[in-house]
């Protein structure tokens, strides 16, 4: 087979506080992140974002240490996962490349060549497909594919999403069982599934199957757990003047306290490792929220981050997909519905299922209403918890 390599994709984030502006432009310059209406308004609306409001985003980063844990966990994932590897007989080389901080993408591209890996299993990690996530590392990676000829001797293979697998569902529901029996009355305990939002025109418009696999990975986790306890799905971390996926988290707590709820366990289904939506947004944000709406317990489930099971259920994905036929970058980007998404040629307006496409001066008061919000901080910009 020659030599095996693995490449873990995951956003990145900021190690320092003064990393926190270059990361938010690099942020912010994707157009899987903000679709504007003109391609030459990415790089100048991202500087204007991420010059604005890097003081407040670091304040962010401050409440959890003073940068992201986030690459820090994602390397003790590599390790654990090459090590998980060996133990069951595959020499593999476990790399991680970040989409807006280092070590990007790219970076992990070049060590790959460096080090002549002729085999490469693509593993995100992220456990459901969205074209914001996934998607546009695997946008990043076809690009690069198609602009270096060298990497055309690499035999690749994608790993789409992987919500379904049993170990990773039974480190879920691991979790889940050690903190509702730290409650006084674990069966009372209402369960709160926070994902990460996307615009409902990824979903309607595109075929974004993000909505879809997050619902099915709710159900199969819950079914893992095997618990009689009552449970909620919402989405968090939403921005702009579109509608994103409902119900938003920081409107289903008060509704949950208001019907009576006293003991709420949260469970970041999306997010396999602690980072600034666990850490800040959850634990700071949602739980004073949740304590001013008058529920009394308010607990989350840790991020995934090295469990044993989890890890090791990786390491089978890998070795299945490596002797499994082989899945491009060209198959995984392409959605269910043909609609252009790379680049964003125009400007959609998310409020109904049927959006219409702006132009002329429809298009720009929308653009500047997204500008004000995104500058001030004003209205629901809470993406990625850095705003």
């Amino acid at each position: 087979m020659g030599r095996v390599g693995v490449l873990l994709l995951n956003l990145g984030g900021p190690d320092q506080l003064e990393d926190v502006r270059p990361f938010l432009f690099n942020l912010f310059s994707d157009p899987e992140i903000i679709r504007l209406p003109f391609a030459w308004l990415q790089k100048p609306l991202a500087w204007l974002i991420s010059t604005t409001r890097a003081r407040k985003s670091q304040e962010n980063y401050k409440v959890i240490g003073g940068g992201s844990p986030l690459r820090r966990i994602t390397e003790e994932q590599a390790q654990a996962l090459q090590d998980s590897l060996r133990r069951k007989g595959e020499d593999a080389q476990v790399y991680i490349g970040m989409r807006y901080w280092h070590p990007f993408t790219e970076e992990a591209m070049a060590r790959i060549k460096r080090d002549g890996i002729e085999k490469l299993v693509i593993l995100p990690l992220y456990p459901q497909f969205s074209i914001s996530t996934s998607g546009s590392s695997f946008r990043l990676l076809e690009k690069l594919w198609q602009e270096d000829p060298s990497l055309h001797s690499i035999d690749y293979t994608v790993i789409p999403s992987w919500y379904k697998r049993p170990g990773y569902l039974k480190a879920m529901a691991q979790l889940i069982a050690n903190e509702l029996d730290q409650f006084a009355d674990p069966d009372q305990v209402h369960i709160f599934f926070s994902a990460h939002g996307v615009p409902v025109s990824y979903v309607e418009e595109a075929g974004d199957p993000y909505q879809q696999e997050i619902e099915e990975c709710t159900e199969l986790i819950m079914r893992t757990l095997n618990r009689p306890n009552a449970h909620t799905l919402a989405y968090q971390s939403r921005v702009g003047p579109v509608e994103w996926l409902k119900p938003y988290t920081e409107e289903a707590i008060p509704k949950l306290a208001a019907q009576g709820v006293q003991d709420l366990l949260v469970v970041p289904i999306s997010f396999v490792s602690e980072h600034i939506e666990t850490l800040q947004e959850i634990d700071v944000e949602y739980r004073e929220l949740a304590e001013a709406a008058g529920i009394h317990h308010f607990q989350r489930v840790p991020a995934l981050n090295t469990h044993p099971v989890f890890i090791d259920d990786l390491a089978e994905l890998v070795i299945s997909a490596m002797h499994s036929p082989s899945l491009n970058l060209a198959e995984v980007t392409q959605m269910r519905k043909q609609v252009k998404m790379y680049p964003q040629e125009s400007w959609e307006w998310g409020l109904t299922t049927s959006a219409e496409v702006w132009n002329g001066r429809i298009a720009m008061i929308g653009f500047l209403a997204l500008l004000l919000e995104l500058i001030s901080g004003r209205g629901p910009l809470h993406f990625v918890g850095l705003l």
